[in-house]
């Protein structure tokens, strides 16, 4: 439960801390004091949107903090461990400062978090019934979400809007085929033709730079045998070969260097120059004798090379990048030739994925109906305490005009009421009465609310048109809810205000230049003054303080 709220600067509060307690505690005041801005501020801590106009007139920042019992909040607790967000203690401190140009930061238990985060804490925590909840129960989708949540579907829908995901994708995928399918069909025989042409080509990677120089040496090949067997005669084979002449050489420096050793270095030199010479055209000789001079090899290396060139013009890609041009259309063949692209396959696969998807929705529809009939009985119950004897509440749960699948299920959802005894039941839309419209939607925050599990629950001016004996009845449901749970509720009615465990009175403090909102805690002697206000409004009598007093025993 809430225990503990500090509020600085935010709307016409300067600076206020608030001890929260449990059971059912009634905010009461002047109208125009600022009862709601209590509730305001609550709302902000816990993830809902401000802006710079939050913040007090003349002020930098608004800030609030709010402390949270979890001893009896479980989930929450859970939550706070797997976010790694959870304190050694049973308390998390949640913290809002939203600055005077709109911008806002969030924290929970000194760490800096999102307001998505901080919204899901909240969630989790604190349940907020407001003054003109009615207004969003004309809506379709509000009238759902309660019945989803009075149901407690969550986990069905979340499968049920994954289940919706998976067939919708599947879905745009078949259509875009089938739209596309003539388009697809020309693609795959251009793919297959041109992977045909580019494999039989075989090009490998370098083939075309050993083409070249092939062809290089084949067109040369008479020059280059005619160069090296030139070659080879004058080093080796000539009378007056190199070699020769470095052969006697070498026999003239041998013979003087037994006379002078210093002739033994360049003795040596030219001993290895011959040697040299002698490989040289020892190799020159082999490669004459290797020169390949076959002309049908010469045509039949320029012809490939031929090949290979007009092929790279027409894919307008240089030779060399023609293998990995086939290795691209290959995978893309392989791609378009899949399941994915295969319009028979995904009709397959499509029709078992909206089966799958109706089996969940079905498990949520049937969900949907026993919890409608659930609220309506509880509703229409709650209705005759209301000051609507014979009222009926009817929550009608219809299968949805065509199969297609919708991500929250394949129900249509509308609320049914009959505000007199024989009268037929009419959407809640149609409702003319503001006040039979304020009543139903009470009774319906009533039935919920006995259904939440969450710690706290407020409600702010829900009461509105409400008066007399009814007020009263409403007070004490507000009180029962109160004996499991914390209850926050602001009110102008003394039945609903006397029904209270605890009271705290709101109250607008004016000077020449600044106004400021306080809250009191009211004793036993001060709470009888403000039951009494309410009742006889400016003047209190004795009357008054007597039926103040009688009102709060009978509550006691």
């Amino acid at each position: 439960m809430l225990t503990y709220i500090h509020i600085r600067d935010f709307a016409i509060i300067t600076d206020l801390e608030l001890e929260l307690q449990a059971g059912m505690t009634a905010l009461t005041g002047e109208t125009g004091a600022g009862k709601s801005i209590l509730l305001d501020a609550i709302g902000l801590v816990l993830g809902d949107k401000a802006d710079a106009g939050s913040v007090r007139h003349g002020a930098e920042k608004a800030e609030i903090t709010l402390s949270v019992d979890l001893n009896n909040t479980p989930q929450a607790k859970q939550w706070l461990a797997e976010q790694d967000l959870l304190s050694d203690e049973d308390l998390c401190i949640l913290r809002r400062v939203v600055t005077n140009t709109g911008k806002s930061r969030a924290w929970i238990n000194s760490s800096s978090t999102t307001l998505t985060a901080l919204r899901e804490l909240g969630e989790q925590l604190v349940d907020i019934h407001g003054q003109h909840e009615h207004q969003s129960l004309m809506k379709r989708d509000m009238q759902r979400g309660m019945v989803d949540a009075y149901a407690t579907n969550e986990n069905l829908l979340k499968q049920t809007q994954e289940a919706y995901k998976q067939w919708k994708n599947l879905n745009e995928r078949y259509l875009q085929l089938t739209t596309q399918s003539s388009q697809l069909q020309e693609r795959l025989d251009l793919l297959n033709f041109q992977v045909q042409e580019l494999s039989e080509l075989a090009l490998e990677q370098g083939e075309i730079t050993a083409l070249d120089e092939e062809l290089n040496r084949l067109g040369h090949a008479e020059q280059l045998q005619a160069t090296a067997e030139h070659s080879y005669q004058q080093l080796y084979e000539n009378e007056r070969s190199l070699y020769s002449s470095l052969s006697q050489l070498s026999q003239e420096l041998s013979r003087q260097a037994r006379v002078d050793q210093a002739l033994t270095t360049p003795l040596e030199l030219v001993n290895s120059a011959q040697i040299q010479i002698q490989e040289a055209a020892w190799i020159l000789r082999d490669y004459a004798q290797a020169v390949d001079l076959d002309p049908l090899r010469l045509s039949t290396v320029e012809a490939r090379i031929a090949d290979i060139r007009n092929m790279a013009r027409k894919y307008r890609l240089e030779p060399e990048l023609l293998p990995e041009q086939l290795t691209r259309l290959q995978a893309e063949l392989a791609s378009l030739a899949s399941d994915d692209y295969d319009l028979e396959t995904l009709k397959t696969k499509l029709e078992a994925t909206q089966q799958a998807y109706k089996v969940v929705a079905q498990s949520l529809s049937q969900a949907r109906m026993q919890a409608a009939d659930q609220l309506s009985n509880g509703v229409s119950t709650t209705m005759q305490t209301l000051g609507m004897q014979g009222g009926q509440f009817q929550i009608q749960v219809s299968p949805n005009e065509d199969d297609t699948p919708h991500a929250y299920g394949m129900d249509q959802i509308e609320f049914l009421v009959s505000a007199n005894p024989g009268q037929p039941l009419k959407p809640l839309t149609k409702v003319a009465s503001g006040g039979e419209l304020s009543r139903i939607s009470l009774a319906i925050q009533m039935i919920a609310a006995q259904r939440m599990t969450l710690p706290a629950l407020i409600f702010d001016e829900v009461d509105t048109g409400i008066g007399g004996g009814i007020a009263e009845v409403i007070g004490s449901q507000l009180r029962s809810l109160g004996t499991n749970r914390q209850v926050l509720c602001v009110t102008h009615l003394p039945q609903v205000a006397s029904q209270a465990h605890h009271h705290y009175k709101v109250t607008k403090i004016k000077t020449a230049d600044s106004t400021n909102t306080g809250i009191i805690y009211l004793p036993s002697t001060e709470r009888v003054e403000e039951i009494a206000r309410m009742i006889g409004g400016t003047e209190i009598t004795a009357t008054t303080r007597a039926l103040a007093t009688e009102m709060l025993e009978r509550a006691d």
